[in-house]
């Protein structure tokens, strides 16, 4: 098993048509965006993450999260209050036929 830099992630993360299959991958990819990117709060964060499984020797699913959820950091998701309606709503009571 390699240490470091040099270990893979347990599923590549896709990013602009290309893999980021090891940790230095990642790392590399963090450290070429802009500087106003590399900078928000979230590119912190996954970078935090991933020096920590670096040095550390943690699982690499934390530095994946860590830049997938930098990835997606302009995503909203919405929420629908509605939802599904329950299979006992549309029921009716002997009493109300």
């Amino acid at each position: 098993m390699t240490n470091g830099w040099g270990r893979p992630f347990e599923e590549p993360i896709e990013v602009d048509g290309r893999e980021l299959v090891t940790l230095r991958d990642a790392g590399e990819y963090i450290a070429a965006l802009p500087k106003k990117e590399h900078d928000a709060p979230e590119w912190r964060a996954a970078m935090g993450a991933l020096l920590l499984v670096v040095e550390r020797g943690g699982p690499t699913l934390f530095a994946r999260i860590g830049i997938v959820r930098a990835l997606n950091r302009h995503h909203v998701v919405e929420f629908n209050p509605k939802g599904k309606e329950p299979h006992w709503g549309r029921r009716k009571l002997k009493r109300d036929q």
